[in-house]
């Protein structure tokens, strides 16, 4: 039997949440304030039905469909109606509810002040999303599994006026890295950590 390590739904996908998805998604491209739906399953092939059976219920697209390593991972987006539908039918097939996920585990999470202009350098070196500057704070964050990393960036998008510079949701750990004015990372750290508390977050 599958299990549910993640089951996130998304009100409305930030601008720059958003966009940065867009920078490697292989699908259907969401546009900002969309509802999402992201699902992360194990074994990983068991994602395959599963997206099978959210597209047969709803009038969805999908963005992500990644079966990795261990874990398979699907995200899908539309109007709020019909992205809540295809999720229920996945719990349906699951025979699951979404008290079923896997809560989020925070392995790391630290607020970096006044970056050097070294770190900010080998920073951006592997970014896909904003440059992080010299003198800007940086917050970072890890957890498990790794998908709700996209959850702690969307919500700290929301609460305050920070960059976006990279977050990974797939593999073993979700990785995020946030840059801006200290005061707007400390803001955009509590609302992330809120976030992911909600969905039953331990350290």
């Amino acid at each position: 039997m599958a299990e549910l390590r993640s089951f996130i739904f998304i009100d409305q996908l930030q601008p720059q949440t958003m966009c940065y998805l867009g920078t490697w998604i292989r699908g259907a491209l969401p546009r900002s304030n969309m509802a999402a739906q992201i699902i992360e399953i194990a074994p990983g092939i068991d994602i395959e039905p599963l997206t099978d059976v959210a597209l047969k219920h709803a009038e969805v697209q999908a963005g992500i469909l990644v079966v990795e390593r261990q874990f398979g991972y699907l995200e899908v987006h539309g109007p709020t109606a019909q992205v809540k539908a295809a999720g229920a039918a996945v719990l349906a097939e699951l025979g699951a509810s979404e008290t079923d996920a896997t809560p989020p585990k925070i392995l790391a999470s630290e607020i970096i002040p006044s970056i050097d202009n070294q770190h900010a350098f080998l920073i951006n070196r592997n970014k896909m999303g904003s440059m992080a500057l010299p003198g800007e704070s940086l917050y970072v964050l890890e957890v498990q599994p790794a998908s709700y990393a996209i959850l702690a960036t969307n919500e700290a998008e929301k609460a305050a006026s920070i960059k976006v510079v990279d977050y990974r949701m797939i593999g073993a750990s979700g990785r995020v890295y946030l840059a801006g004015r200290e005061a707007d990372i400390r803001q955009a750290a509590q609302a992330a950590e809120q976030a992911l508390q909600a969905a039953g977050a331990v350290r």
